[in-house]
C-alpha cells in the first residue's frame, strides 16, 4: 500500500486548501448569522449558493464521484480531500456538492438508474440544480436492521402504490428536494434479503405528507436537507420508477452505504483535526492556576492522545479507500465496518476533550465544536449504529477460526 499523494491529489488539494482558507473559513460566522436570522425557511442558508457558485468556477464540483459523472478521483485520491472538507462540515461539503445524502443518492442513481432516470433526475443532482432525500428508517421497527422495514410497495398495474411512515429522511426538508427515493416491501414471501426494493418518488407526489422536522441534539442540519418525518398514504408511481429490480433493495442499500460511511470518516478526521487545533490555540493562551493551561499535565495527555487516534484513524480509512479501489467494496468489508466502528468514537472522544478544554465557550456558539460534536456523535448511529457493525465484524472474525468440518 503506498498513500503518498500523487500529482493529481496534490493539485486537487492546494487549490482546495485556498478555497477553503479564502472562502469557506471566513464564511463562517456568516452562516451562523443567515441561521439565526431565518424564519421557516429548510434550504441552505444563501451563503452555501454562493460557495458553490465559486467551487463550480474552481473546479471544486462532485470530487466524491468516480468515472464519468464526477471528478474522475479514486478513493485514495478523494480521501485527503474529503478530510479537507470535514474542518468546515456544515460548508464545505455542500458547496462542493459532496453532500449526503445527495452523494449517496447519486451513486445509487450512476449505478442502478435506467438511462431515463438518470436524465431525469441524476443530472440535475449534479448540476446542483435540484436536492434529494432518501427514505428508509422507520419510527416503528428497529431499522438497524433492514429487513423490518414495513412500508409496503405493491405493484398495481402501470402502477406502484406506496404506503408507510419514514422518519429521519435525510435532506427531506429542503424546498429544493424534488425526489425522495424511498425502501419498502414489495414481496413480504420473498427470502429475507429479497423482499425489499427501492422507487423513485417525487416530493409533490399526491399522498406524501412530510409530517414535521427533526433535529439532531437541537441543530437543524438545514445545509444537508433537514431530517423529516413522512407519511406515504397510497402514493402512486409508474412501476418504470423503481430503482433495479423487484427485490433488489437491501442489495442496493448496502452499496449505498458503503462509500457514505467511508465518506463519512474521511470528513470525521477533518473534524478532529479542526477540534485538536482549536484546543491547542484555547489551552496556550489561556492561564489557571498561575500557569498556561497547555502546562497541565492532563491537558498535555488529552492533546498527546488525540493526535494518536486521528494517526490511527486517518491510516485506517487510508486503507479502506486503498482497498475499494484495487478490490471493490467487497473486498474492504471489513474494513468499512471498522473505521465506521473506530472513527466516529475516536472523534467524539477529541471534540469531548477540546469542549472541556474552552470551558462553557465549548458548548455555546461563539465556536463550531458544539455543533460538530453533534454531527459526529449522530453518527454513531447514521447508517447503522456501532453495535450493528460490532456484532457484524465479530461474527465475521469467528468464522475464520471455526475449525472446517471433516
Amino acid at each position: 500500500m503506498d498513500f503518498e499523494l500523487d500529482s493529481t491529489t496534490l493539485r486537487m488539494r492546494e487549490r482546495l486548501l485556498a478555497f477553503m482558507d479564502e472562502r469557506v473559513h471566513p464564511a463562517e460566522p456568516v452562516f451562523e448569522e443567515q441561521l439565526r436570522g431565518r424564519t421557516d425557511d429548510w434550504d441552505a442558508p444563501p451563503v452555501v449558493a454562493e460557495l458553490a457558485a465559486e467551487a463550480r468556477r474552481r473546479g471544486l464540483w462532485n470530487l466524491f464521484l468516480p468515472g464519468e459523472h464526477g471528478a474522475g478521483l479514486t478513493n485514495l485520491q478523494y480521501a485527503p480531500l474529503a478530510e479537507i472538507t470535514g474542518r468546515s462540515p456544515h460548508l464545505a461539503p455542500p458547496a462542493l456538492n459532496c453532500a449526503a445524502p445527495d452523494t449517496g443518492n447519486i451513486e445509487l442513481l450512476a449505478q442502478f438508474g435506467t438511462a431515463e432516470q438518470r436524465d431525469r433526475w441524476l443530472l440535475p443532482l449534479l448540476e446542483g440544480r435540484i436536492r434529494s432525500a432518501f427514505a428508509m428508517t422507520e419510527p416503528e421497527v428497529a431499522s438497524s436492521d433492514a429487513t423490518n422495514i414495513a412500508t409496503r410497495i405493491v405493484r398495481d398495474g402501470d402502477d406502484y402504490v406506496v404506503n408507510g411512515r419514514k422518519w429521519f429522511s435525510s435532506g427531506a426538508m429542503n424546498p429544493r428536494c424534488e425526489i425522495l427515493i424511498v425502501m419498502g416491501r414489495t414481496d413480504p414471501d420473498a427470502p429475507r434479503h429479497r423482499q425489499q426494493s427501492q422507487i423513485l418518488v417525487p416530493r409533490d407526489t399526491p399522498g406524501v405528507t412530510v409530517r414535521r422536522s427533526l433535529r439532531v441534539f437541537g441543530y437543524d442540519d438545514s445545509d444537508h436537507g433537514g431530517h423529516a418525518e413522512i407519511d406515504f398514504v397510497d402514493v402512486r408511481v409508474p412501476a418504470t420508477n423503481l430503482l433495479g429490480e423487484p427485490g433488489d433493495g437491501f442489495a442496493m442499500s448496502q452499496a449505498r452505504l458503503g462509500p457514505g460511511r467511508i465518506h463519512h470518516c474521511m470528513r470525521l478526521i477533518g473534524m478532529a483535526e479542526r477540534a485538536l487545533e482549536l484546543m491547542c490555540r484555547r489551552v496556550t493562551d489561556r492561564v489557571a492556576f498561575g500557569r498556561p493551561l497547555a502546562e497541565q499535565g492532563v491537558i498535555q495527555e488529552w492533546i498527546a492522545e488525540s493526535r494518536v487516534r486521528i494517526e490511527q484513524c486517518r491510516l485506517l480509512v487510508l486503507k479502506t479507500a486503498w482497498l475499494m479501489d484495487t478490490g471493490g467494496n467487497r473486498h474492504a468489508h471489513t474494513e468499512i465496518q471498522a473505521i465506521k466502528i473506530a472513527v466516529p468514537s475516536a472523534v467524539e472522544w477529541i471534540l469531548d476533550r477540546a469542549i472541556q478544554a474552552h470551558g462553557a465557550a465549548g458548548v455555546s456558539q461563539d465556536t463550531p465544536l458544539a455543533r460538530i460534536w453533534a454531527g459526529a456523535r449522530a453518527l454513531r448511529l447514521a447508517d447503522g449504529p456501532d453495535e450493528v457493525h460490532r456484532r457484524s465484524l465479530a461474527r465475521h472474525e469467528l468464522r475464520r477460526h471455526r475449525p472446517t468440518s471433516s
